[in-house]
């Protein structure tokens, strides 16, 4: 796996107040990092399409803010829209969607972009995570050994991505793969869950009765009621800029642009990255990765989805009605967002997502992924 090396000196090169580098202030974090120096047995760990060295070492760590800094949500609060709070969110809004046993909740990126971990409970734990500098959303539960975990910002960054730790064991564990790499619980994998992310406006049209995200100080973080200026982007021109992360790199695929949105799926040893700007360009995707059956495609608006398009067992091919985000397959119609079916035969039939992870910039597919393929129609 290709590492990076950082430049993690205040201002080379950047000039944002990114999160995953500044504390709450905008002051550059201490550089004391708070945790016990203990680490897993190591040994090689399989991950994605290739393997990861584990315990990652210290050396490869970047620090960009200091422990809690970026304060963690732990008590979230929800309501139907923000009426009622001191921000504003408009339907275009960016929002990381999540719906587990017919609940919908949508958590806006307008609050994650300062805090970047929310700690939640359904009928289960659920950590809800997004790192700003890899434009990643991963969802998953913090249930680990039996035992619920409470998930803070480290400070620390691996491959440009956010490092989380646990307040229990004070591991660090990678956000894009759910995974401590360093610690008491090294090597230990959370189960992911299925997540979008997505405007405002189509999270609600599709999930018409979802609950959302409330900033703090309705909501409270590990810090107490700390509250940011939610209506300001502090990655304002990141996400065009060629910029990765905190500093200059050399080691950055060029396959395509390192900020271009990518979904990417991974199935056995393969894993395959489908760009916005081929999906925008194409109505619908039929497709395997590693053996398994999958349907991709953008919204009207852009939103990226990949399913697994195997129903009871059988893969279906699918068309898409033109100019909307219905899919057609098997005589039934499939609303694109949810991958619901609408009538005929499979009605009330869900397609699985095929993407463990919400769609993310290509640098952090490929970092993570480094065997990927990229699909195209030519």
């Amino acid at each position: 796996m290709n590492r990076r090396t950082f430049l993690v000196t205040a201002g080379v090169g950047v000039t944002l107040s990114l999160s995953g580098c500044l504390d709450g202030s905008g002051g550059t974090g201490a550089p004391t990092d708070g945790f016990e120096e203990t680490n897993g047995d190591g040994g090689m760990n399989p991950v994605g399409s290739g393997n990861v060295s584990l315990p990652v070492p210290k050396d490869d760590l970047n620090r960009g803010a200091s422990k809690d800094a970026i304060p963690a949500i732990v008590s979230p609060k929800f309501g139907s829209d923000w009426s009622d709070v001191d921000a504003t969110l408009d339907d275009g809004e960016l929002v990381i969607g999540v719906e587990l046993d017919g609940e919908a909740r949508a958590y806006p990126l307008a609050v994650l972009n300062w805090h970047e971990i929310v700690n939640d409970q359904f009928d289960r734990p659920v950590l809800v995570t997004y790192c700003p500098l890899c434009g990643s959303a991963v969802v998953a539960e913090r249930t680990v050994a039996g035992d619920t975990r409470t998930f803070g910002v480290s400070g620390y960054l691996w491959q440009s991505d956010l490092v989380m730790y646990d307040r229990e064991s004070e591991s660090l564990w990678s956000q894009v793969l759910a995974t401590a790499i360093r610690g008491s619980l090294t090597g230990t994998q959370l189960d992911l869950l299925p997540s979008t992310t997505t405007s405002w406006g189509e999270w609600r049209e599709s999930h018409p009765d979802t609950s959302v995200l409330l900033p703090p100080p309705v909501s409270d973080t590990v810090t107490g009621r700390q509250t940011r200026d939610y209506d300001r982007n502090p990655y304002l021109g990141y996400e065009t800029s060629s910029r990765v992360g905190i500093g200059f790199n050399d080691d950055v695929d060029d396959r395509l642009h390192p900020k271009a949105r990518v979904i990417g799926v991974a199935h056995g040893d393969k894993a395959v990255a489908y760009p916005l700007s081929t999906l925008s360009e194409t109505p619908v995707v039929n497709d395997e990765v590693g053996g398994l059956p999958v349907v991709a495609a953008a919204t009207v608006d852009g939103t990226l989805v990949a399913y697994d398009r195997r129903v009871d067992g059988s893969p279906i091919t699918f068309d898409r009605e033109s100019g909307t985000d219905v899919l057609t397959g098997d005589g039934s119609r499939w609303d694109l967002h949810t991958g619901r079916a609408l009538d005929g035969p499979h009605e009330g039939a869900t397609l699985a997502r095929a993407n463990d992870r919400s769609p993310m910039f290509w640098f952090a597919w490929a970092d993570f992924f480094p065997e990927t393929t990229i699909y195209s129609t030519e």
